[in-house]
């Protein structure tokens, strides 16, 4: 199996970052290009404990020229204009080959300040953190940001993040919506009912009715009606083929098996796996099954990478490394090189060497 661990770019200029990760074996380091907001933590740091990036950024130098009325922001936090592109270079003369790690509709700052552009819910509720890929603007913006983002860079490849829908199941600023809804009514609050995606909100009376019931185990109703994931995958097609019309190497596409999943994975449309040619599962709960599911499912061109966690309560990384494996899993994608500080890093260390025996 290849394997591909990920990484911001102040994580590979930390002293050590190098030697550790050669050391570790992984086949490709895939660095942060274009992110979403975050507090990450730095474990390995002896000068601080984390970075707060507070809005999505763009970590290579903005070129206002390129852009339209959407333009990623500058981050602050970072003293390099070109902090990615550095940690590529850092990583290629150590002959660690890199792949760019690019998230697109999943922007807060862009949101709050677009909110006509963002994913809106049947009650008329706008989704900040999510750019609505209906919106030809918005396709726009993530063509330019995977030029300007591969523009004199050197990665041998290209993994792309929130390449369609995000929903309304999502982590906010101190998300208090966990556990709230059923699986049914997560997946109607969803969907989007802004005016590109031309979509009757009239079904709001259908969320109330199944919000009334009280059960949340409710997993399928009538109203998951088939036209409305026919208009969401038909906007997730055009934003990807855009996006790969402008990518001359090999692709990785995070997604999901359920088609009717939004977030940074979201789920498959008919014709994505082929066209990407990787297609990277949410692996981070037992996922063995899944693989095997997607095994059946895919075509054998496919390759399937898994992505997998060893943060939290992750333990048993060599065992589980190994039955993806053995459940037809091509890929291991390793969260985290960085956020995965010394008390993780043997079981990153019997992952990796589960994955490339």
């Amino acid at each position: 199996m290849k394997v591909t661990g990920y990484a911001y770019p102040w994580d590979v200029t930390e002293p050590g970052f190098v030697d550790r990760v050669r050391e570790l074996g992984v086949n490709e380091v895939a660095v942060a290009v274009s992110y979403h907001s975050a507090r990450a933590a730095t474990p390995w740091s002896r000068a601080r404990t984390a970075v707060h990036a507070r809005h999505a950024a763009y970590y290579r130098p903005v070129r206002d020229d390129r852009w339209s009325r959407l333009r990623p922001h500058r981050p602050d936090w970072v003293d390099s204009p070109d902090s990615a592109g550095e940690a590529v270079a850092l990583l290629n003369e150590a002959g660690l080959p890199t792949a760019a790690w690019l998230v697109l509709t999943h922007n807060s700052v862009l949101g709050n300040e677009f909110p006509e552009l963002t994913v809106r819910n049947c009650f008329g509720e706008r989704y900040p953190w999510a750019l609505c890929p209906s919106r030809e603007e918005v396709r726009d913006y993530a063509v330019t940001l995977v030029e300007e983002s591969l523009a004199g860079l050197d990665v041998s490849s290209v993994v792309l993040e929130a390449c369609g829908q995000l929903g309304a199941v999502h982590q906010c600023e101190h998300e208090k919506t966990d556990a709230v809804w059923s699986p049914v009514v997560a997946k109607l609050l969803s969907v989007c009912c802004c005016d590109a995606c031309g979509v009757d909100d009239g079904f709001r009376d259908d969320v109330l009715r199944l919000i009334a019931t009280g059960d949340l185990t409710i997993r399928e109703d009538p109203a998951l009606r088939e036209e409305l994931l026919t208009a969401r995958h038909a906007a997730a097609d055009l934003l990807r083929r855009s996006v790969l019309a402008r990518v001359d190497r090999p692709v990785a596409l995070h997604g999901d098996l359920d088609p009717w999943a939004t977030g940074a994975l979201p789920g498959l449309t008919p014709a994505a796996a082929e066209e990407a040619g990787t297609v990277v599962l949410p692996c981070w709960q037992p996922g063995a099954d899944l693989v095997a599911s997607a095994r059946a499912r895919l075509p054998s061109s496919v390759k399937i990478g898994a992505y997998v966690t060893a943060l939290g309560a992750a333990s048993g990384l060599k065992d589980y490394a190994g039955r993806l494996r053995e459940a037809g899993a091509d890929e291991l994608h390793l969260y985290h090189l960085g956020l995965a500080g010394p008390g993780r890093w043997d079981e990153m260390r019997g992952a990796v060497a589960a994955a490339t025996a």
